[in-house]
């Protein structure tokens, strides 16, 4: 929210009029926020934007007496984002069994559907059974994620290769809305939908393995790798993940659906085929 950013900001340039306000007068904030805070530079830029479309509003829109509040908007760089970006880790098949091996068993559903269909975080907590759409042809179903709740606001046609199907009809029937809920301990606590699968519970296991550096998003990556490595190709791996290509059909006929399924179960060849380099930068 835009008054997050102003109150983060009052402390350095809430004294100072308009016309003061500029790259120089922002440094103290920037640092502070870096080294003290830790903040990552992309959250950062998100409130250097705020500080940087008042100003350029204040010198092209909102005027007093038919004159601008400012003669010209200072120039207000942004930090590089790109300097702090992680590399992707995609897993191996010998780190995922580790992995899984130290997950509760709600959790290791939920990997192991994301590791096989390189669905976000968000779609695979939120995926609902009223999503499920059969295919007779494939002999199981498919998700189609609405518009609402897909990143790039458009549906996607989420394709289930034979062990992401396999969970699938392991969670029948365990909740009427949700695919993967989660049940607390106690006599009178009910299934109810989990927040993330980044969790106290994966963050302890993916350590207790040496994997300290791996995301849940790397799951997706996992996927997109397996791909790959199959020798799928571009358009198909686009497909499957859920990119956004232009042209691109928001439903795919049955034809369709038979070839990305067969692309989607070459990832269960269960041999590393390319050896991943991991550099550690210091």
């Amino acid at each position: 929210m835009i008054s997050r950013h102003v109150a983060d900001l009052l402390p350095y340039i809430g004294a100072l009029a308009m016309e003061q306000v500029c790259n120089d007068a922002l440094e103290d904030f920037k640092i502070d926020r870096a080294e003290e805070d830790g903040v990552k530079n992309s959250t950062i830029n998100r409130t250097l934007e705020v500080v940087r479309t008042t100003l350029i509003r204040a010198a092209r829109v909102w005027r007093e007496d038919g004159r601008p509040w400012l003669t010209s908007a200072p120039l207000i760089e942004m930090l590089d984002e790109n300097a702090q970006k992680r590399r992707p880790y995609p897993i191996t098949w010998s780190e995922q069994a580790k992995l899984l091996l130290r997950l509760p068993s709600h959790l290791q559903e939920m990997v192991e559907f994301s590791v096989n269909t390189g669905a976000r975080d968000e779609n695979v907590c939120g995926l609902q059974w009223d999503w499920e759409v059969p295919v007779p042809e494939l002999g199981r179903s498919v998700f189609v994620v609405p518009a609402e709740f897909f990143k790039t606001q458009r549906q996607h046609v989420m394709v289930l290769n034979d062990a992401a199907w396999a969970v699938v009809e392991r969670r029948r029937g365990m909740h009427s809305k949700y695919v993967f809920t989660y049940t607390p301990r106690g006599d009178d606590k009910k299934p109810s939908r989990i927040a993330t699968q980044n969790n106290s519970a994966f963050q302890k296991a993916r350590f207790d393995v040496g994997l300290n550096g791996v995301r849940v998003h790397d799951l997706r990556h996992t996927f997109g790798q397996r791909l790959r490595d199959a020798g799928v190709q571009a358009e198909d791996r686009a497909l499957l993940l859920g990119h956004a290509i232009q042209g691109m059909a928001q439903h795919y006929a049955t034809a369709t659906l038979e070839r990305l399924l067969e692309a989607a179960n070459s990832v269960l060849d269960k041999r590393d085929r390319t050896m991943v380099l991991r550099v550690a930068t210091g």
